[in-house]
């Protein structure tokens, strides 16, 4: 137990609070609701666990050897963010105006989005760097780690997707919305440069 408490609440704490995923599911559970951004959803938790298990058998040790290809990661991911967050912004459309053509990220495009994520690389590598132990079986540490915070996650990360369904009905004008985007997109760009400060 004295192993697990903190690794519990390392989890709780890093998926609580505002990020990438939490952020975008919030959008997207605002603009297309709960059946349609589902699979956005499950993608992030599952996709993140999947994540932290392939850095705990051997792929943080690649970035180890190569450290340009990590900066490279984070930087492109950076760079992805700050568009969807432009995007965001400059998005006015009415959230009636939300049809079968509008398609929210589908599963895989979550499970992937994981690896252009700086706070989830952050995330993973920290997990795995401050809870795994030297002379035990890392495949083993690795899998026990990625399933708590696969359970940590599916309610942290439900918390914000179940906040952005239950704040569309507040979203019904122009105006509104507008406000609404404005604030989702600058939050997701002061997410981006706290993960750089916290990096250095």
């Amino acid at each position: 137990m004295s192993y697990y408490l903190p690794l519990m609440m390392f989890c709780f704490s890093t998926s609580i609070t505002p990020g990438p995923n939490n952020l975008m599911i919030m959008m997207s559970g605002a603009k297309f609701g709960i059946r349609r951004s589902f699979p956005h959803y499950l993608g992030i938790c599952l996709g993140f666990a999947i994540m932290v298990t392939l850095v705990g058998i051997g792929l943080g040790e690649v970035f180890t050897h190569f450290p340009i290809l990590h900066l490279i990661i984070k930087y492109v991911g950076a760079l992805y963010m700050l568009y969807l967050a432009w995007k965001t912004i400059r998005s006015t459309s009415e959230l009636d105006t939300v049809t079968a053509k509008s398609r929210p990220v589908n599963f895989m495009q979550a499970i992937l989005f994981q690896w252009i994520n700086p706070k989830a690389w952050i995330m993973a590598v920290g997990v795995i760097s401050a809870y795994s132990v030297v002379n035990a079986n890392m495949f083993t540490q690795a899998l026990v780690i990625a399933a708590i915070y696969f359970i940590i996650g599916l309610p942290c990360t439900g918390m914000w997707f179940v906040g952005g369904v239950a704040v569309s009905k507040y979203l019904k004008t122009p105006r509104h919305l507008q406000y609404f985007n404005l604030t989702m997109g600058l939050l997701l760009i002061l997410s981006i440069l706290l993960m750089f400060l916290e990096g250095h």
